[in-house]
This record gives structure tokens, sequence and C-alpha cells, in this order.
């Protein structure tokens, strides 16, 4: 969490019990469970291993999608991938590109990219996950659209389960985000899409990286 998310949190009213990382017996179940529905879960003490892992699992020259994320930015994903020249990454050809007459391209740019990096909003301890958006451009490529995902989650976003996973979106994680977007571009967020992730069906598409400290919002 940056300085600026910060200063939006100590004036929101926000449930803070969200904020707080869970036990690691917590962490260790949610991996567990995970497992069990198909997905690779991983679990690394900080942000810094979160991120040489992510980048590790990659192969350099790969097409890479990301979803806007503080998690990314905050351990330094967003940066490896956009600017190192190691990959493909779609999102800075994508924000370069004529919404009103490329936007046919912009949606087959990534709608299915090789890698797909992201994170979620709440990881359940018996094993599931919600994730959230605006536009919905994430989500196509977590369900089915990518290649290969990779999943990085803090520790304060693992829940007991789905039910609290919805009150974390709606008490916490929402109301900040559109808190930032207004004072970054003037305008409000909104929770207009979500999908629950309850299993894998391709082994070895998508991993899960739980860190033990939380990253992100």
């Amino acid at each position: 969490m940056n300085a600026t998310e910060s200063k939006i949190i100590e004036r929101l009213p926000v449930n803070d019990e969200f904020a707080r990382p869970t036990g690691a017996e917590a962490i260790e179940r949610a991996a567990a469970a995970l497992r069990t529905h198909g997905f690779d879960a991983q679990i690394v003490e900080d942000g810094e291993a979160a991120k040489h892992l992510v980048l590790s699992l990659i192969p350099e020259g790969a097409e890479v999608g990301e979803g806007a994320s503080a998690t990314l930015d905050q351990i330094g994903v967003t940066a490896a991938i956009e600017k190192s020249g190691c990959y493909e990454a779609v999102r800075p050809r994508t924000r370069s590109m004529d919404r009103a007459t490329q936007m046919r391209e912009i949606r087959k740019l990534g709608a299915a990219p090789d890698f797909q990096v992201n994170s979620v909003q709440a990881v359940t301890e018996d094993g599931r996950m919600l994730v959230v958006s605006f536009g919905g451009s994430q989500l196509g490529p977590i369900g089915f659209g990518a290649g290969r995902v990779i999943l990085v989650v803090g520790a304060q976003k693992v829940v007991p389960d789905l039910a609290t996973a919805f009150r974390r979106v709606e008490e916490y994680s929402y109301p900040i985000e559109d808190a930032h977007l207004q004072e970054a571009f003037g305008r409000h967020s909104a929770a207009h899409k979500m999908l629950v992730l309850n299993g894998e069906v391709s082994p070895g598409r998508t991993t899960v990286i739980l860190v033990r400290q939380p990253v992100g919002i």
C-alpha cells in the first residue's frame, strides 16, 4: 500500500478488519483447498519473493497481459513486465491505441495473452477466489482466454468463506478503489462484473501465489 492509498483509507469509513493479515494456519488451509480444486498454490514470505516467483514462471519474450492491480504495482511486477523489455507486454500496446477506432483490436489483444498476471479481491479458506472488475477486461483471460494465469494474493485477502469475500469487496476494497479513481481521474469506479473461481479444469494453468504479508488493497 502506497502513501496515497494509506491517506485514502484513513479518511474512509471502511471496515479495516479486511486490511489485517490472516494467520499462517488460514493461509495453509487456503493453499491446500486451492490445490484440491486444481490450482497450483504456492506460499511465499513477502512481496519481493512473490515478484521473483512470478517472473520465474514467465519465459523471456512471452506475451503478458495484466489487470490493473495495486498488488502488482506494489511488488514491482508491473514495472518489470512493462518496462524491462523482456516481455511482450499487452497493456502498453492497448493504452496507445485509439478506443474509438481500434476497440476490436484492443479486445482481441487483451482477451487471450500467453500469460495473464493479476490479483484477486479475496481467496477463501475453502479454495475459492473472487475477482471484481469495472469493465471486465481481465475476467475473460483469467477465466479461459489466457494460456497461463498467475494470481498474487496478499495475506489480508484470505477470508473464511465466499460470503465474507463479497463483504470484503463491499466494505473495503471497492470504497478504496472508488476514492482512488475519483482522486486520480475525477470519476467513480463500480463493481460491475464479478468472477468466482471455484476450480481449474486444466492442470498447471493457474498458479496462485499467497504472500504471508499484506500486499495490495
